[in-house]
């Protein structure tokens, strides 16, 4: 078994990256709230507690800073004198004020008088600050622990996929199947062959990208996923494997990407899952075992025969030949 470097992984992870890429990191920027998104969640989780730390050091700091300037600090034993912030008499105090009025839990010891103007100003500056915050980091989070991601994990695919006959046909086929009882709305199965070849002009295309034919044209491409299905792509004259043969497969280089798209149906989220299949994943002469059985009243699917095959009688040549 030859490993080399794949395009897509087993899990759907696409290895690629992007380098060099200057001036363009500016478009990150621009796009704030969906670069947090794409975070990994320790990056999310450092940059929401960052964020709330500096703005409540900030805020808790503005309003030691008015009690400062005006004097208030010096005269808390006074009652006669009428203070900004009623008992702010030094940084903490202060920092304590502000998480009461910004998460209004209103103790009532604390509490800002109408004889400062500047205070009413910055109260309404944190409560606008506040609710822009609030609403930005609170709203990130959520869109990432909504992300039908987690979904994808429990669609299986077929270790490896076969070449065998069907109905007289020569075939390659693979095994989906979905661990959940809650249905994917609107699956659909595409298929892309990604190849090296060379033009007849002499370009070099390194990851060329060809369709695999996996029912676009009779609809068997729209899946209704209750149960395991096998995935068939009939090899024919417009097809890009027209001339593999058993022999040829121990030589050639490609990859079969696999993408099943759906709707969940708990939560109406767009859902995708990945796979790949190299040459050395592609089993001549064989097909799957079954995994359907009828029980009393119901179907059972037996998931530990999922990636099994046995061999079966297939000629060895390409459909050309």
């Amino acid at each position: 078994r030859r490993e080399r470097q794949r395009f897509v992984d087993k899990n759907g992870r696409c290895n690629v990256q992007h380098g060099n890429l200057g001036g363009e990191t500016s478009r990150y920027l621009s796009d704030l709230f969906t670069t947090l998104v794409d975070l990994k969640w320790r990056w999310n989780l450092l940059i929401f507690l960052l964020t709330y730390t500096v703005a409540w050091l900030v805020m808790a700091s503005m309003w030691w800073g008015i009690a400062y300037l005006r004097g208030d600090l010096h005269q808390v034993h006074d009652d006669t004198y009428g203070p900004c912030v009623a008992n702010v008499y030094n940084f903490p105090s202060a920092f304590l004020f502000f998480i009461e009025t910004e998460a209004t839990i209103g103790y009532g010891h604390r509490y800002i008088t109408e004889r400062c103007p500047e205070g009413i100003v910055l109260f309404l500056f944190q409560s606008l600050l506040g609710s822009i915050v609030d609403a930005f980091l609170i709203g990130c989070m959520f869109i990432k622990m909504s992300q039908p991601k987690k979904r994808a994990e429990t669609l299986m695919f077929s270790h490896a996929a076969v070449v065998s006959q069907r109905d007289g046909k020569l075939c390659l086929m693979f095994r989906v199947g979905n661990l959940r009882n809650s249905h994917m709305v609107s699956a659909q199965i595409r298929c892309k062959l990604i190849k090296s070849r060379q033009t007849p002009e002499g370009e070099f295309l390194p990851l060329d990208q060809r369709e695999l034919d996996v029912g676009f044209g009779t609809g068997a491409d729209q899946l209704f996923l209750v149960s395991p299905l096998t995935i068939c792509h009939e090899i024919n004259s417009k097809s890009p494997f027209f001339c593999l043969s058993q022999r040829s497969l121990r030589s050639e280089q490609f990859e079969i990407v696999v993408i099943l798209e759906g709707i969940v149906e708990t939560t109406g989220m767009t859902c995708q899952a990945r796979t790949s299949y190299t040459e050395d994943e592609v089993l001549w002469g064989h097909r799957f075992l079954p995994v359907m059985s009828l029980e009393d009243g119901f179907f059972r699917v037996d998931y530990s025969q999922f990636h099994a095959t046995f061999e079966v009688p297939t000629p060895p040549y390409s459909v050309k030949e």
